[in-house]
């Protein structure tokens, strides 16, 4: 993807109600307008980056951009997992996103398992490469700023 970093914001909506009863990873879901929006040379896969929720703190993330192939979805979607703990849902309020790096294509999965693990996998790798100085810049970025006024 030659557009990184990518900003996008998006009001948060009701997904699909597997990433917390299902998987135990919560994801925050971006509406359709914010998915059909991405660049034309976004490839789906899972990526990496930076969120804020409202005019909240900014958290390391990772998100899945694409069909999910182990649940065979057939609309496109874009999945948040923040790396925090919130109180309580914020379905309706504005989710704020910079994908920094990209970690790997979408794929199916054998079982629900494996996929868990790669999503674990896939947080922690993360959590590492956000911790470069090229990418910790960007939490500080102007973008997540604006959300705060």
């Amino acid at each position: 993807m030659r557009h990184l970093p990518y900003f996008c914001r998006g009001r948060v909506v009701r997904g699909f109600g597997r990433g917390s009863k299902q998987l135990g990873i919560p994801t925050a879901n971006f509406p359709e307008h914010v998915v059909d929006n991405l660049p034309a040379d976004v490839s789906t896969g899972i990526y990496y980056g930076w969120a804020s929720v409202g005019s909240g703190d900014v958290h390391k993330m990772v998100v899945s951009i694409g069909w999910n192939p182990y649940y065979k979805n057939t609309k496109k979607s874009m999945e948040t997992h923040i790396m925090h703990t919130f109180k309580e849902d914020f379905y309706g309020e504005i989710l704020n996103v910079a994908i920094v790096g990209y970690l790997r294509p979408e794929k199916n999965f054998d079982s629900l398992e494996a996929l868990i693990a790669a999503i674990q996998g896939d947080i922690e790798e993360a959590k590492k490469r956000l911790d470069s100085p090229e990418h910790l810049k960007l939490k500080e970025d102007n973008f997540f700023q604006v959300a705060k006024d």
